[in-house]
């Protein structure tokens, strides 16, 4: 059997590709999968073209996001509090996909940013970081 070698992130494929095995993977999580299907009660086919735009901009420094990402959060956390345990599980689950799909300076990019916005959005939303989780790279 033959081993392909992992390219790095290249467009937004790569990106569409990382983002759609992610999430289904979160919503499968039991401890995650709640929060996007009913709590924030997401519609999937508005939702993760955004989402895909936001990472695209966020890794290949395209201009295709152009939200708040934090505003959202606020009201979910007030419906549903997020914890450090649910970021710190997101992280495992975004660097296992990342990890599993791509090797390279943009995939270290996209792992590093994750962390960074995780932290942030704990330090905004008043959740105490998770042991481990250095929070802003």
């Amino acid at each position: 059997m033959a081993c392909i070698a992992k390219t790095d992130i290249r467009d937004r494929s790569d990106i569409t590709q990382i983002i759609t095995t992610f999430y289904d993977l979160v919503r499968k999580d039991p401890e995650l999968g709640y929060i996007f299907d009913e709590v924030a009660r997401i519609n999937w086919e508005t939702h993760t073209p955004l989402i895909i735009d936001f990472w695209e901009a966020t890794v290949l420094g395209t201009i295709t996001y152009t939200r708040n990402a934090m505003a959202p959060h606020f009201g979910l956390h007030e419906k549903s509090p997020l914890t450090a345990q649910h970021f710190s599980r997101w992280l495992l689950h975004f660097h296992t996909v990342v990890d599993q799909l791509y090797r390279g300076p943009r995939a270290d990019l996209m792992k590093q940013r994750a962390d960074g916005i995780a932290g942030l959005m704990q330090h905004k939303l008043g959740i105490p970081l998770a042991q481990g989780n250095t929070g802003i790279q």
